[in-house]
């Protein structure tokens, strides 16, 4: 089987091009600029580049094959829902030219939600134009990977590691459901290979993780005493802007995170739930770039 592959220079796009190849299939991936990739094409894939916002380039680069990985690439830059509604848009329109007999398409926990979720509300259209196609035309069968948190995201709050600290915006012993992007891609790519069998959820989390608890494991890591620091919600958006983050991108990680204390941004429940393997502290030691013992 053939599969069509986005995000390769990301984290779970990768993961994903790596484990379909790992296991024989033929791959396709989809890059911006032909260099980005080189390491595949060394493992004898395909190449199409296309941005993911070109519905033309990107019909071309999804005819053809048996299924495809598609996201809507992260982007800290001003416009940012309309550059996710732009996005979903040419996805859809794409997806529907090709004729892609299965799209895996990367969403959150959350997603179910139309708005009160922050930038997880930009995957709302694209759930349900996805929805929408298939019922027009079952041939065309959409899995919805929703993701937890990921543990990745954590990166943000390393920086104040030499003061023993890790600052945060949620109480330190409030549970976060987390997810490793190792364990997304795997994940994706074993959802492709299942094939399409019409509209599908499939919620992939983790079991709930503290910022105590974090800290704790960054604490055992580095041998040193790591303690985890609450600020007050109200200051993430001018925290955010202070590195750079536009404000508007900024407003709608507060929304979120707050979205997430109250309960809003939670999984719909009752549909496949898979969880991760990777062990928290696998990816902190990643990021904090400690060898393996």
């Amino acid at each position: 089987m053939k599969f069509a592959v986005a995000g390769v220079s990301g984290r779970t796009g990768r993961v994903v091009a790596d484990t379909l190849l790992n296991a024989g299939h033929a791959v396709r991936v989809i890059v911006r600029e032909r260099s980005k990739a080189e390491a595949f094409v060394a493992r004898g894939a395909e190449v199409a580049v296309a941005d993911l916002g070109d519905a033309s380039a990107l019909t071309a680069a999804l005819t053809g094959v048996d299924g495809a990985y598609l996201l809507i690439p992260p982007r800290m830059a001003p416009g940012f829902r309309a550059y996710q509604n732009a996005t979903s848009h040419a996805i859809l329109t794409a997806v529907e030219a090709a004729q892609v007999p299965h799209v895996v398409a990367l969403s959150s926990f959350g997603a179910q939600l139309p708005d009160g979720n922050g930038p997880i509300a930009g995957l709302y259209p694209l759930e349900h134009g996805l929805r929408a196609i298939h019922d027009g035309d079952p041939s065309i069968s959409a899995t919805f990977l929703r993701a937890a948190y990921f543990v990745e995201n954590l990166a943000g709050s390393l920086s104040m590691l030499d003061q023993g600290i890790v600052p945060g915006f949620v109480p330190i012993d409030a549970p976060i459901d987390m997810i490793a992007t190792v364990d997304i891609g795997a994940v994706a790519a074993q959802l492709l290979a299942e094939g399409g069998h019409g509209v599908q959820i499939v919620e992939l989390g983790g079991p709930p993780v503290t910022m105590a608890e974090v800290a704790a494991t960054l604490s055992t890591l580095t041998g040193r005493s790591i303690t985890a620091v609450a600020a007050p919600l109200e200051q993430l958006v001018p925290t955010f802007m202070g590195f750079g983050v536009p404000e508007e991108i900024a407003a709608l990680y507060r929304e979120m995170t707050d979205g997430m204390l109250s309960g809003r941004v939670t999984w719909e429940g009752g549909h496949r739930r898979l969880m991760g393997k990777t062990p928290l502290a696998d990816v902190l030691r990643d990021l904090v770039s400690i060898p393996a013992a």
